[in-house]
């Protein structure tokens, strides 16, 4: 597995990997992390895995670790 790239972006850690003739997107928030599997067929250069950083699915992955945070304290909560 090769590190195609490695950065925090609002306190978000972004690993993006090479593996297997796929990039790997992960996104890191506390205890929580979502990944996401992306064929190298579908990337004609590194650099338009950018798009993967900003905008709205940027933005979108940030909406989606606010839900999981608090799906996990209201489990957590119920223990």
């Amino acid at each position: 597995m090769r590190v195609v790239k490695e950065l925090v972006r609002e306190e978000i850690r972004v690993s993006i990997f090479s593996w297997n003739n796929k990039y790997i997107i992960k996104y890191e928030l506390g205890p929580m992390e979502q990944t996401f599997k992306l064929s190298e067929m579908d990337v004609l250069e590194e650099s338009e895995l950018d798009a993967f950083l900003e905008g709205i699915f940027f933005e979108e992955i940030k909406n989606r670790f606010e839900e999981m945070r608090n799906s996990f304290r209201r489990q957590v909560e119920n223990l």
